[in-house]
């Protein structure tokens, strides 16, 4: 399996890929996540995730908006939640299948009002958001790890809340790694 180019690979390869996302707040580790992947219901988000890890896009970049209770949202190449990545938009693969809901732990993709501008930004819900289903691709969930979501999620914030909700700590995703289930 070539986790240098997870765009070519299977739908059951893609099941079959772990991403460890390491974090850091105020610049001091704060943990890893690990991640596993759900291709059975957003393949294309997940392949689209998977190519900006291997291509080391989201390593460095910042967690621009916290919210404890609700979700922390990473991957904006400018920092604030309006950029995109290179790769460009994909088409919003959204669910309402309970089994891949929008609780605690699940990865799912940031976009714009458009439901098919989703590119490089993504989420990770720090509590239950089921009101989310069938608005937002929801493709995978944490594993292991979750005491680093919890310790972005703890980072107080400023802006009033909601899309303004910018922590007052920097909190970096130190690294995304690719790796095989064993």
């Amino acid at each position: 399996m070539d986790l240098k180019n997870p765009s070519q690979l299977t739908d059951a390869d893609l099941g079959a890929v772990l991403c460890d996302l390491a974090v850091s707040v105020d610049g001091k580790d704060a943990g890893t996540m690990t991640l596993e992947f759900w291709p059975d219901t957003a393949p294309a988000t997940v392949r689209n995730f998977l190519q900006y890890a291997a291509d080391g896009f989201y390593d460095g970049k910042g967690f621009h908006r916290v919210i404890s209770g609700f979700m922390i949202q990473g991957g904006c190449p400018q920092g604030t939640g309006t950029g995109s990545g290179p790769r460009g938009q994909i088409k919003g693969e959204f669910s309402r299948d309970k089994a891949h809901s929008h609780k605690r732990g699940v990865i799912s993709m940031a976009r714009s009002q458009d439901p098919n501008s989703a590119s490089c930004q993504f989420f990770v819900c720090h509590g239950d958001a089921d009101f989310l289903d069938g608005q937002y691709a929801a493709f995978g969930r944490v594993i292991a790890g979750d005491s680093a979501l919890d310790v972005v999620a703890a980072v107080p914030c400023g802006g009033g809340g909601g899309e303004k909700s910018k922590p007052s700590k920097p909190c970096k995703i130190s690294s995304i790694r690719l790796r095989a289930k064993e």
